[in-house]
């Protein structure tokens, strides 16, 4: 267990009212685990994301129809995410009572073999079944929230929060050169790997190896040097051989399961079975609305700008190449990265978290009002330097706007009743937001039908300004700053 860590009922964060404590260095012979944990996840989806629809022609499941490519590898991405979504909270409850060890380890895991059997699999049957593997035994998208929420308190979490694009921004850059350059191996490299009839088999293998092989190394790396952050009271391998080691088969045999529940709740009496309905206090749904509102207000507008960027001038967009599309993202990405890692620790400490908060989700008016106009001007004078320069000023609004994902961590976690519940809280929070990010793409859907003719061209921009005026609205609840939810229910 790691040292600072205090009982359940230890309040985390500091009190109003309280002299301001000197800042906590950040733990790093933890966090950097944690860093590398989530590069591992980003991994994966930017490695599959150049070559998924090269390998939905490759299987023949579209015969031949360029249109149902698309089709296939959304599907593909929803057979993941929904159920991660459906199994982030039971994860997240599971590592509040057996520790956040044992689940990602399990995560990491099940990223590695699923991975290999994606690269294996030459019918869209078996690409399904291993993204829907990977999905349901994958909880590390709330556990690595949980996870740096445990190691850290309320002076240093800022900072935390400011390393954490870094491993997205490097897996952006990593991962398609990745799956771009070792997909199809033989064919791009015959005098490497033209002599290897597995990869000709299999000409995704190798691409998908390297994710699995990350995901292997980190496993390894945690299961030796991670520490349990969680305060569990029960070692998730004396609960197991306490199972295993029972006296009479017959009673192993139908009280197994009564038998490992009633051990965890005997060690952990904080979180018993009615802990997720006694977790839903008004600060937890609070800080749930706020951050599915935000969540689905924010990958709308992400699922939006390629579309936008590739429409035609004259159909409402910008006309943009794939070329100048990635360029834009990759310095946007770049830029947001480099950012929060410099500025959003010192803007936190001076402004605090609320205000940053506000002023992101102030930006997101502006960015839906800047799609019209930076359409209008393409009509007027082409891509010219006002058309650019209204681009770069929408980059640099989403900047703003992601600074409101380490704002609603800090709430997420102060809404927590107690350091027993932080898993618990997490994965409420995700389970909702998950299913905003579900529903999300299908707002671009709104865009389309608005470019018909006929349609009103408004109506796109009116429905993202009514999504921005939901997060507006239900962050009107969150208090000043997080540490004044302390002590209150």
């Amino acid at each position: 267990m790691i040292p600072r860590q205090d009982n359940e009922e230890t309040p985390l964060l500091q009190q109003p009212g309280q002299p301001m404590a000197a800042k906590t260095p950040l733990p790093w012979d933890q966090f950097w685990i944690i860093l590398f944990l989530h590069f591992s996840h980003s991994l994966v989806f930017k490695t599959l994301a150049p070559f998924t629809p090269q390998l939905i022609r490759d299987i023949g499941v579209t015969n031949g129809d360029e249109q149902q490519v698309g089709y296939y590898v959304n599907f593909l991405h929803l057979s993941y995410h929904v159920p991660q979504t459906l199994a982030v909270l039971y994860w997240s409850r599971l590592s509040d009572r057996i520790g956040r060890k044992p689940v990602i380890l399990t995560a990491s895991f099940a990223i590695a073999t699923t991975m290999l059997s994606f690269g294996l699999s030459r019918t869209f049957l078996g690409l399904l079944v291993s993204r829907v593997i990977c999905g349901a035994f994958n909880g590390e998208n709330g556990i690595i929230k949980s996870m740096m929420m445990d190691i850290t308190d309320a002076t240093n979490l800022p900072n935390a929060y400011g390393y954490m694009p870094l491993p997205s921004m490097l897996a952006a850059i990593l991962g398609p050169l990745t799956g771009g350059s070792l997909s199809r191996p033989a064919d791009r490299f015959p005098e490497i790997f033209g002599r290897y009839e597995l990869l000709k088999t299999h000409p995704y293998l190798l691409a998908c190896t390297v994710p699995a092989l990350c995901a292997c190394i980190l496993w390894l790396i945690m299961y030796f040097r991670l520490k349990e952050s969680a305060s569990t009271k029960a070692p998730f391998g004396k609960m197991i051989k306490q199972w295993l080691l029972r006296p009479s088969y017959q009673k192993h045999s139908a009280l197994s399961r009564d038998a490992l529940i009633s051990s965890w709740e005997a060690n952990s009496e904080e979180v018993s079975s009615k802990s997720l309905s006694a977790g839903l206090t008004p600060k937890v749904l609070a800080v749930t609305a706020s951050a599915s509102t935000l969540t689905l207000f924010a990958v709308a507008i992400g699922r939006l700008q390629p579309l936008f960027y590739a429409t035609p001038i004259e159909l409402g967009g910008v006309s943009l190449d794939p070329p100048r599309m990635g360029l834009i993202f990759a310095t946007g990405g770049f830029a947001d990265g480099i950012f929060q890692l410099l500025f959003y620790a010192r803007l936190h400490d001076r402004l605090g978290a609320r205000a940053i908060y506000m002023a992101g989700l102030g930006s997101s008016i502006p960015i839906v009002l800047l799609f019209p106009v930076i359409n209008a001007l393409a009509r007027a004078h082409g891509m010219s330097f006002a058309v650019w320069l209204a681009i770069g000023v929408q980059r640099v609004l989403m900047i703003v706007l992601d600074m409101c994902f380490p704002c609603i961590g800090l709430f997420i976690r102060a809404a927590a009743p107690n350091r027993a519940s932080i898993g618990a809280t997490n994965g409420i929070v995700q389970l909702v937001s998950g299913v905003a990010r579900i529903v999300a793409p299908a707002c671009a859907m709104v865009f389309s039908y608005s470019m018909q003719e006929g349609r009103d061209a408004w109506l796109a921009y009116y429905f993202y300004m009514v999504l921005a005026f939901f997060a507006i609205s239900a962050s009107m609840v969150l208090p000043r700053d997080p540490s004044l939810w302390e002590g209150r229910e």
